[in-house]
């Protein structure tokens, strides 16, 4: 096995491994995003594509000797990101849903003016 950075890292798993489940994950959840069934449908698409970019982050991270830490540090910072956005859009599901009884993104036309 050549241990040249991109190719091998230390447990022998290549970077195109991740890149590839990255990838699977990140059109998973925009499949999940763009379909728009109801709210919540849209933001579990949402944390998938962000997890994509962390699994990203951390790949290349982990497969350049030049970034160091720097993807670890940005996928806390997507993680935090990710922890505001889930909880500012379970807040609006919340309140949406008590208003109408339903979560359908299609049917919300409350702020309409």
């Amino acid at each position: 096995m050549s241990n040249n950075g991109l190719t091998d890292a230390a447990y022998g798993i290549p970077l195109v491994y991740f890149l590839t489940v990255a990838a699977a994950l990140f059109c998973l959840g925009l499949f999940a995003a763009l379909r728009r069934t109801n709210m919540i449908m849209l933001l579990m698409g949402i944390e998938l594509m962000l997890n994509a970019v962390n699994l990203n982050l951390v790949a290349f991270s982990r497969y350049t000797p030049v970034g160091g830490d720097r993807g670890q540090a940005f996928a806390v910072f997507v993680l935090v990101i990710a922890a505001a956005e889930a909880a500012v859009g379970l807040a609006l599901a919340i309140i949406v849903s008590r208003r109408r009884n339903a979560i359908d993104v299609e049917k919300i036309d409350l702020m309409k003016g």
